[in-house]
């Protein structure tokens, strides 16, 4: 019969010592790119820097289905940098709504960390993941919803159109 000290060496824990493990695993899918991936998309980056919240407002836009226009969700970004850089709060509410949407991992770092220390990487990010997504936050949410209807349409999976060769009659 192995004794005590025998078991330890097998679960690989050290002779003499009682700890546990770090069972704190981080629990998601991986990001389709990285944080600082910003290189990836040129145009979105160079936007991102000049216009943050202008990035906010349409990844916003896309995550609330059109209820938050871009406008608005720009403008609540905008009026959020100048007090105390409170921006953040509006962008890792939206980072965490994002990642839960597509069961994403918190990482690199936690959602407020993300936004509070590198803001313009977070939503050039939560861009790219969007725009991969086939959700381009530059489009807009009618802009999506009409590319997906054409989509559908060419797909011939409309069914509102009556056959080709029937007409209306009075």
């Amino acid at each position: 019969m192995p004794n005590d000290q025998d078991q330890r060496t097998q679960q690989n824990e050290p002779v003499g010592s009682r700890y546990e493990a770090n069972t704190t695993q981080q629990v998601g899918k991986p990001w389709s790119t990285g944080l600082f991936d910003c290189h990836e998309n040129q145009t979105n980056a160079v936007m991102t820097s000049f216009l943050p919240c202008v990035q906010f407002g349409q990844i916003a836009e896309v995550l609330d289905g059109g209820e938050l226009s871009c406008p608005l969700g720009s403008f609540i970004y905008l009026l959020m940098m100048p007090a105390l850089c409170t921006q953040w709060i509006m962008g890792s509410k939206y980072r965490t709504k994002l990642r839960k949407k597509y069961d994403l991992v918190e990482a690199p770092y936690s959602d407020v960390i993300s936004h509070v220390f590198c803001p313009c990487c977070s939503l050039c990010q939560e861009f790219r993941e969007l725009k991969i997504r086939g959700l381009d936050p530059a489009l807009g949410w009618n802009g999506i919803l009409a590319e997906q209807q054409r989509e559908r349409q060419q797909n011939g999976q409309t069914l509102n159109d009556p056959p080709s060769n029937q007409a209306m009659s009075h």
